[in-house]
């Protein structure tokens, strides 16, 4: 008989994920079985896999998951959010990922968000997580601009394009593109190419300031995503960061804190806060729980 185990389905601005409970860290899931589950001809259909599991349980997991627990449990916070991409591949974070995971864990009563942050651990590190305007704000730490420029080719796209590397906890490029009617004209069903290609690959963002870029010291842009290991999507919170983050470094020292950020599916906000002395940057969006159920696992 194959297992079968209870669900969540949820998204952040369209970009949807399947939520299990898995508190005791009991469930391995094979990269197969993960496909699966997030194909949507023949599973529930999702981005990927945000796996609910107790930080101290996971003892015996993977090295850089292992790391990113130990981390969690020092800094005190008791869950770890295991996400895993569409075809199964393990990733460092995921910025609508963590506002769903925290809205999962204050509907199911697993952690108290209106008395204070509730602190998640990742791959990348612990995250902070409050309740905002918008819904939920995650605080994704502080960022890396890469040195070197990335070349990139995309169907749609007439030429290869210079794209900025930006490191929030997961790698991304940011490729700036001269108005709406090229970002419209993408073909994203096919992976851009990078040259060269990172080791680890990344996320490809692909973004057009609006006119005016800053209105009322809020800085403004429309993107869209290829996601490594899942496609494009409607929305992708660490690739809103590091597309706010690339258009504010090439704006230089004059650009905003402050930004909007347009995805496919919906529009979440972006700002930089100094904390302990540190620049970080700050994620804000929608968090909805669609339904709950039941699967037997493939």
């Amino acid at each position: 008989m194959p297992q079968t185990i209870a669900f969540t389905k949820g998204h952040g601005t369209g970009n949807d994920f399947v939520l299990i409970p898995d508190s005791g860290g009991d469930l391995d899931l094979s990269d197969d079985q993960v496909a699966v589950l997030c194909d949507r001809r023949f599973g529930i259909g999702a981005d990927g896999i945000l796996r609910v599991v107790r930080a101290s349980a996971l003892d015996g997991a993977d090295a850089s998951t292992k790391l990113g627990a130990v981390a969690a449990v020092t800094a005190g916070a008791e869950w770890f959010m295991d996400y895993r991409n569409a075809d199964g591949s393990k990733a460092e974070m995921c910025g609508n990922g963590i506002r769903v995971f925290a809205r999962y864990l204050a509907d199911t009563g697993l952690a108290e968000i209106d008395d204070g942050p509730v602190l998640i651990g990742t791959r990348a590190g612990v995250k902070s997580v409050t309740r905002s305007d918008l819904g939920f704000e995650a605080d994704l730490g502080s960022w890396r601009v890469e040195p070197d420029e990335v070349l990139v080719r995309a169907r749609g796209l007439g030429v290869p394009r210079p794209g900025l590397g930006i490191d929030v906890g997961n790698p991304h490029i940011v490729v700036a593109l001269s108005g709406t009617d090229e970002l419209d004209a993408l073909d994203l069903t096919a992976r851009p190419q990078l040259q060269p290609d990172p080791p680890r690959g990344a996320n490809i963002e692909f973004v057009v300031p609006s006119d005016p870029l800053v209105r009322d010291g809020v800085g403004s842009i429309r993107m869209r995503v290829f996601e490594r290991g899942v496609g494009e999507t409607l929305s992708c919170g660490t690739g809103v960061a590091a597309a706010a983050l690339a258009v504010r470094h090439w704006a230089g020292q004059a650009a905003p804190d402050r930004w909007t950020v347009d995805v496919p599916g919906g529009t979440l906000g972006v700002r930089m806060l100094r904390v302990r002395g540190d620049l970080h940057v700050l994620l804000s969006g929608p968090a909805t729980l669609v339904y709950s159920g039941e699967v037997a696992l493939a």
